[in-house]
């Protein structure tokens, strides 16, 4: 995971804030020059020239027949090759033995397409996976059609065909997902600006017809912090390429509502995330283009400021300059210098309605409690079903995420039915009822006993019981309610589960690895109980402080539920578990500082 830590972070903060009167000071150290009546930053290029010239090192020790191994990046080692071989400022630029490196790329890339020209890249014969690759090459493509130098004819006629033949199934091909949809679009109108063909506009125009979907949040409908990139991506190239300017308005509201999502340190919040990103750490860093681009065609100070935060990330070397030279070539405004930009806002409470998303950040502490998984609850890709539903930090200090599970019929963890805000609370609640089972009525039954397999009521299993048509009887109802206060820099979670009596009930705090526990009782293999008191959290200079603790059981395993236990599956995470356990009926307040 990529961090910025909190010295960087400060000085991060005062370079923003001095940066328009470090740009009058520069004179002719000013990293801003004039070209052809534009004004360029030279600064950054240099910077992305420099990082590719020594990515394109290393690919040209790399890139043997023997070591090749077909993939994504198979693409983006030619466009790193290509951006090298184009740019005057490189010291590869008409390099001889750069121009055979790329003649084997695309001998090797030709090679790997199917007869339907597809590729196989994690799904086999797949049209997405074939855009995604072709999001790569097109730029590259256009760079050395732009540059057109004749050693390369044999290339750049071989790269034709390799697009060519994937455009044939791309404008017939089709998607799993919402932004593939999108992806091939834009990979469609890549295509067509090199070889122009109505066909491939035709297919765009008949994805776009679907319509947009964007809520009024942000969101896109997957929900995730990795496939906004995607998406964004998507709508930028072909608002660009196909002069569909209004196609900007959804990247806007998703960059102007990500900036919430982003802790201090560049992590994105992706709990609420429809994919596989609610359990994946992953940075701001991949959205650097997006906010560049944007401030840069707006002059939009907001977005200019987050797009410098990002370059101070320590991941923006290896994500962004390394590998993003092509990019700049082909779409040129990205060269132009970001206009001044303003102070990014640090002290914020943010409730997204519709993923049931708070967020609060006080300076460098920051908190988030979600409710929003999706009901029916079912465990799958496309669906929100994360159990973490708060999140808490101090700098370095960490708390992944906290859960709550109770022994009620093997039910497993707390899942809130949506966030509500009531004056200055915000409550998570969920009423569970399990009950059992009568016998059919006599219409229902059947001398064969062949009933319709079913779900129970609950959700739990299935069974061929034709649950929904069964009176029901003995129904056992648990309620759990967790209220959020913030209050003079600290976070109280006050939570209460009644209803059937004698529950075991475990709250799961788990803290990022690497930091150190104080005032817990160690119970091995990374688990802690908080017994009573208070207890501390330390990483580096910043500490979070919780508690208090109880302890009326020891029961920490198998906290999932019945819907991962049948499969003999886990959502343990690593790091530092620390358990608070009760019995019902629960009350138990928390405080976090």
């Amino acid at each position: 995971m990529n961090k910025i830590n909190r010295v960087s972070f400060l000085k991060m903060g005062t370079s923003l804030m001095l940066w328009p009167l470090l740009k009058q000071a520069a004179g002719s150290a000013n990293p801003v020059r004039e070209k052809g009546g534009e004004m360029l930053d030279t600064e950054m290029m240099n910077r992305l020239i420099a990082a590719n010239d020594k990515h394109a090192g290393t690919l040209m020790d790399a890139i043997r027949p023997e070591l090749l191994n077909f993939s994504r990046k198979t693409g983006y080692d030619f466009a790193v090759l290509a951006a090298a071989y184009c740019s005057k400022e490189s010291s590869y630029y008409h390099n001889k033995l750069v121009g055979e490196k790329l003649g084997l790329l695309v001998d090797f890339l030709a090679a790997a397409q199917s007869d339907d020209g597809t590729v196989n890249i994690g799904n086999l014969e797949s049209p997405p996976d074939t855009a995604f690759l072709l999001e790569i090459l097109c730029p590259a493509a256009a760079i050395l059609k732009k540059d057109n130098a004749p050693d390369l004819n044999a290339v750049q006629k071989k790269l034709k065909s390799v697009i060519v033949k994937a455009g044939e199934a791309l404008s017939v091909g089709g998607v799993h997902t919402p932004n593939h949809r999108w992806v091939i679009c834009a990979a469609l109108a890549q295509i067509n600006t090199l070889f122009p063909d109505k066909k491939y506009t035709r297919r765009i125009d008949e994805w776009m017809q679907e319509g947009i979907y964007m809520d009024k949040d942000g969101h896109y409908p997957e929900r995730s912090g990795l496939y906004s990139g995607v998406e964004n991506n998507s709508m930028l190239t072909m608002a660009r390429l196909l002069d569909k300017p209004a196609l900007l308005d959804p990247i806007r509201k998703n960059l102007g509502m990500m900036y919430y999502y982003m802790e201090p340190d560049g992590d994105l919040v992706t709990v609420d995330s429809r994919r596989q990103d609610q359990y994946i750490a992953k940075t701001h860093v991949s959205f650097y283009q997006y906010y560049r681009y944007m401030a840069i065609r707006d002059q939009n100070p907001f977005f200019a400021a987050i797009a410098r935060q990002i370059e101070g990330a320590d991941g923006f070397e290896d994500e962004v300059l390394k590998t993003s030279l092509y990019m700049f070539l082909e779409n040129e405004l990205l060269q132009k210098p970001l206009p001044t930009p303003n102070a990014l806002p640090v002290h914020y409470e943010r409730l997204f309605t519709t993923s049931h998303l708070l967020r609060l950040r006080r300076e460098n502490t920051t908190a988030t409690l979600f409710g929003g998984v999706d009901w029916p609850l079912i465990i799958a890709s496309g669906r929100s079903c994360s159990p973490n539903f708060f999140m808490f930090r101090k700098g370095d200090a960490v708390l992944q995420y906290m859960r709550l599970s109770s022994d009620f019929f093997n039910t497993g963890y707390f899942y809130s039915d949506g966030l509500r805000k009531e004056g200055d609370q915000y409550i998570l609640y969920r009423e569970l009822e399990v009950p059992y089972y009568q016998p059919l009525p006599e219409n229902k039954r059947k001398k064969d006993g062949d009933y319709k397999l079913s779900p129970s009521i609950d959700g739990r299993f299935w069974n061929k019981m034709d649950f929904e048509d069964r009176p029901v009887s003995n129904v056992k109802i648990l309620e759990t309610t967790v209220i959020f206060t913030a209050t003079d820099g600290n976070i109280r979670l006050d939570c209460r589960v009644d209803g059937f009596e004698g529950v075991p009930v475990t709250i799961e705090l788990c803290f990022e690895e690497g930091g150190n526990l104080a005032g817990v009782t160690n119970a091995g293999n990374d688990n802690y109980f908080l017994e009573q008191g208070m207890a501390a959290y330390t990483k580096g200079k910043d500490k979070i402080r919780f508690g208090p603790g109880k302890m009326a059981h020891k029961s920490i395993s198998h906290l999932e539920g019945e819907r991962y236990s049948t499969h003999f599956g886990s959502l343990r995470t690593t790091g530092m578990h620390v358990f608070i356990t009760g019995k019902t009926p629960l009350q138990h307040s928390l405080i976090f500082s």
